[in-house]
């Protein structure tokens, strides 16, 4: 920093100094070190989307509705695949037949002698751990190391990682999560039996499971449900299992029942002040900044609009 100094005039190092949060406070008139929260109230309109119904997701149970957005830039035969299996009704009457403290809440069918057939969807798909960079045309990265991927940020409101060597990228294991499960075989998944992210993020999934969304509303759903006692958080009985209502994507639900949510774009201006604002934290309460944020531990803001328009 003393070096710095003395080849930059000071107001120039204090001008650089002011990135993500710093910036936006000085823009909006936020106080000097905003919390999140701060930024997400001084946020722009053109600074959220909606999201986009043909790759939406509604899970009904019990308890309401899981609302998942689906990612077919980073697995786009997978998210196909469930949108035809959710169209054909496959869903329908399955159950949440998993909940594996600290890790993931699993869906599908229980029957696994007598499965439920598919009728249009594919049976076996090819995995897609990874996808080429150039599907992804939306990264922000994130300046803090990680173990995991050479390089991390978010790309069109998801946790992605990406090795510019390889010219690949994935999308990360971060809690609420969408994934495919499978067996050994690396074609053995096809979306008919998904798992969200629960707990702490198990990063060592990345590259070896197809994810395919997010939960971006109902997470509570899924995360306090009753664990489960048999191997790897399985319900030992049916009487455990979770039903499911129906499962729709947005597009084929009446406008007057669809949930009206958007999402921060993660290449705005605030998202990168709500990240920045994650990493040193603002607020009277904090007394000890990290400098450093987990990929994982950044924020996506999604809010519910009113019927006019407006945010709530």
């Amino acid at each position: 920093m003393h070096a710095l100094t003395k080849v930059i005039p000071p107001a120039l190092a204090a001008a650089l100094a002011l990135t993500g949060a710093t910036a936006l406070a000085a823009e909006r008139e936020l106080p000097v070190k905003p919390t999140a929260g701060d930024v997400v109230k001084a946020s722009l309109p053109a600074e959220w989307r909606t999201l986009d119904p043909e790759h939406t997701l509604y899970m009904e149970l019990p308890a309401g509705r899981v609302v998942i957005e689906l990612a077919p830039d980073f697995a786009p035969r997978h998210a196909a695949n469930i949108r035809a299996l959710v169209r054909e009704r496959y869903f329908d009457g399955l159950v949440v037949l998993r909940s594996h403290d600290n890790y993931v809440a699993q869906w599908g069918d229980p029957d696994e002698k007598n499965p439920k057939p598919f009728k249009t969807a594919k049976a076996r798909l090819d995995a897609e751990f990874t996808v080429p960079m150039a599907n992804d045309r939306h990264f922000t990265p994130l300046p803090d190391r990680d173990g995991y991927a050479p390089q991390v940020g978010h790309s069109n409101g998801f946790p992605a990682g990406r090795d510019p060597k390889t010219r690949r990228t994935w999308l990360a294991h971060c809690y609420g999560m969408v994934g495919v499960g499978r067996d050994v075989a690396l074609d053995s998944g096809n979306g008919g039996s998904l798992y969200a992210v629960t707990g702490h993020a198990p990063r060592h999934l990345d590259r070896n499971i197809t994810v395919v969304g997010r939960v971006v509303s109902g997470m509570p759903l899924l995360s306090t449900l009753p664990r489960g006692t048999g191997p790897l958080g399985f319900y030992e009985k049916p009487e455990m299992h979770v039903p499911i209502k129906s499962v729709r994507l947005a597009a084929d639900v009446p406008e007057a029942e669809r949930s009206r949510l958007e999402v921060m774009r993660t290449d705005s201006a605030s998202f990168k002040a709500v990240a920045e604002a994650q990493r040193n934290r603002g607020g009277p309460w904090n007394k000890v900044a990290a400098g450093y944020v987990e990929l994982c531990n950044v924020t996506i803001p999604v809010r519910e609009q009113k019927p006019d328009g407006a945010a709530l």
